[in-house]
């Protein structure tokens, strides 16, 4: 038998939130982003519950390639675009579509030797300060020339990525100054575009739910997907389900006294006697080691605490008040019934990278 711990991807939580991302975003198609693996939830079940969608997007030029070997006919983006040479053969026969946001990648481009057939479809990426990807606004227009200028790619939108979505007014960089920058580099362009208006893709996951104000074309689903928050309201305030429940069991349990300690660093010390429970699940899970004494954990249905630092392999929790607690016993570390949000804000992180740190020693199942 496997040793007790999995993780359950719910499709039909994939397809719901799916859904909510294509209410909030009106018009607009929708990319699901399934970069990182499906953050964490498996590439050939995301493809399974976001057939609706109008493409995918990731990331990972292996991870496109083999989006295509598993039946994905329709558009396939490449939000970092290409980082080598090597890579554009694989994109122009697979037909991926890439986000071109250096110079150094438009001189990769220049420089390639392309087969006849259908153009590599562009998104020019603006870096509206941000200040991660993107040409500022100065070096749009040299960029767009450029492009322009090889035969064997089309620019077919202007993308940006919001520092700042779920803290609108931000002091550094409001949403406001992005729109103001973005807007300066599409008026340039519009002014040399004989084709007409670029498409434009602005919001990720915190601009779709919250900004129903910035217009799109295409909107970037990702953390919403999977039934994560983009800010501090609940996942639930906006209709979301958890996608994915990591669960595990009882694999033993100990009395311990007041005085005695727990772990490793023994750095809970009981004040009085409690039934502690050994969970088959550690760091080696994906399981945040730096998850502090009280981090919420499920045994039987019921929330208690975890106490005790996290080992490779093991958890300990407090199941002092659950008595029907026993070897075997489920136990769920996020998920239904537990939002992946509360136990990162107990760990001090986010669900995105609990999500996306799940090992692949855990295995994967589909679920309701």
């Amino acid at each position: 038998m496997p040793r007790p711990i999995t993780a359950t991807i719910h499709l039909s939580a994939l397809k719901h939130n799916y859904q909510i991302a294509r209410q909030h975003g009106g018009a607009a198609k929708v990319w699901a982003v399934v970069k990182a693996n499906a953050y964490g939830h498996g590439l050939s079940f995301a493809l399974q519950a976001f057939q609706d969608a109008d493409g995918l997007a990731l990331v990972e030029v292996d991870g496109a390639v083999r989006l295509r070997a598993l039946g994905w006919t329709k558009p396939v983006l490449l939000l970092e675009g290409f980082f080598h040479a090597e890579d554009l053969p694989l994109v122009a026969q697979h037909q991926i579509e890439i986000a071109v946001h250096c110079f150094e990648q438009i001189e990769l481009l220049e420089q390639a030797q392309f087969q006849p057939g259908q153009p590599i479809r562009v998104h020019l990426k603006i870096n509206g300060g941000m200040n991660r990807l993107g040409f500022k606004v100065a070096d749009v227009e040299s960029a767009w020339k450029r492009l322009s200028a090889i035969g064997a790619v089309k620019v077919v939108d202007l993308t940006m990525h919001f520092a700042n979505a779920d803290d609108a007014m931000n002091p550094r960089l409001p949403v406001s100054e992005q729109l103001r920058q973005f807007e300066q580099a599409r008026s340039q362009l519009a002014k040399l575009n004989t084709d007409g208006p670029l498409e434009v893709s602005l919001a990720n996951s915190a601009a779709n739910l919250l900004h129903d104000e910035i217009q799109n074309d295409w909107v970037r689903a990702g953390i919403m997907l999977y039934g994560g928050s983009p800010n501090t309201d609940s996942a639930s305030s906006f209709g979301l389900l958890p996608a994915m429940t990591l669960s595990s069991e009882l694999i033993a349990i100990q009395v311990i006294h007041a005085g005695e300690s727990v772990g490793y660093g023994s750095r809970f010390v009981a004040s009085k006697t409690m039934r502690i429970g050994v969970v088959a699940c550690g760091y080696a899970d994906g399981y945040p080691r730096h998850a502090i004494d009280g981090t919420p954990v499920l045994v039987n249905g019921v929330r208690t605490a975890l106490v005790g630092r996290v080992s490779m392999d093991m958890i300990t929790v407090d199941v002092t008040n659950i008595p029907a607690a026993r070897v075997g016993s489920p136990v769920t570390l996020w998920g239904k019934g537990l939002p992946i949000d509360d136990v990162a804000q107990a760990a001090d992180t986010i669900g995105y990278e609990l999500m996306c740190a799940v090992a692949q020693r855990v295995q994967l199942i589909a679920g309701d």
